[in-house]
């Protein structure tokens, strides 16, 4: 899907095996700068590679011309075909220091961060070639009057994740900063989460917000997302101190349930990820908004 003259954007579907049987539907977008040369913003998962070459051959461009990998952070939907990308392109592997261990080591992941179907997610560690920082410009081709983009470190889903600043084209990538209402709730820290949605809000000239797990959006409704995420992150910490008060000797998978339950969310989605998600609610201890 061609965004601006410069920037394409790739929804690559997949699915996640739960243990317990059957498969849960889902989907990631990728982001590619054209320019005289080709930036890729994440690989999606193992085998998108293919989805990838596909779509810059039908463009009349080619994997060899993608120079740089960014990824915004080290989980499986965003890393699963780097290695697959980088052994055909030659790219370079752009992360931030926080995300470089994971990226650099998958079976540490998987150790660290169990996801069902972790291993059919991810096909193989690479290296990160140079890692970026908060408010680092990017130039392509290395000019200072090409294309570039800017480096916000927005961490909450992860650690170590960055969103991406296009100005010249009012272009966003958040990645997986801005919690999309009602799908699965996954962050690492609450507050975090909130304050990184609160800067990208606070962007002015959003044109087109590029999401990961959210179709393109544009102009006002893009910062109508904004606001819909912040509102869904402070209803999910109101249900989890609620939970909580409700049965103090509760644990976190039984948390985890009884907020699905209050969000009329599926009950599916209880698994320790989430749970993981709803506990930094009770670290923060109350509403910040």
């Amino acid at each position: 899907m061609q965004i601006t003259d410069d920037i394409h954007s790739l929804k690559i579907p997949f699915s996640v095996d739960f243990p317990a049987g059957g498969k849960i539907p889902r989907f990631v977008y990728c982001h590619l700068i054209f320019g005289r040369e080709i930036w890729l913003i994440d690989s999606g998962v193992a085998g998108s590679e293919e989805t990838i070459a596909d779509y810059l051959e039908a463009e009349g461009r080619s994997m060899q011309e993608i120079s740089t990998l960014i990824l915004t952070h080290s989980h499986p939907d965003h890393i699963g075909a780097a290695a697959a990308v980088q052994r055909l392109s030659g790219c370079a592997v752009l992360a931030h220091e926080a995300e470089r261990g994971w990226i650099e080591d998958v079976d540490l992941q998987a150790e660290e961060r169990p996801v069902p179907g972790f291993g059919s997610l991810v096909r193989g560690s690479v290296s990160v070639d140079r890692t970026v920082q908060d408010g680092e410009i990017l130039h392509q081709d290395g000019r200072q009057d090409g294309l570039s983009v800017q480096v916000l470190h927005t961490p909450g889903h992860s650690s170590g994740s960055i969103s991406l600043w296009m100005a010249g084209e009012g272009a966003l990538f958040s990645a997986d900063a801005i919690p999309v209402k009602g799908d699965m709730p996954i962050y690492q820290d609450y507050s975090a989460s909130v304050s990184s949605v609160k800067r990208l809000a606070a962007l002015s000239g959003i044109e087109h917000l590029l999401a990961a797990w959210d179709r393109p959006r544009t102009g006002d409704e893009a910062y109508g997302i904004m606001d819909q995420a912040l509102q869904y992150l402070e209803d999910i910490n109101s249900s989890v101190l609620a939970a909580a008060e409700a049965d103090p000797t509760a644990g976190p998978m039984q948390i985890c349930q009884s907020v699905l339950g209050r969000l009329g969310l599926p009950q599916f989605m209880a698994n320790p990820l989430v749970a993981a998600s709803f506990q930094s609610s009770l670290k923060a201890r109350g509403p910040i908004l």
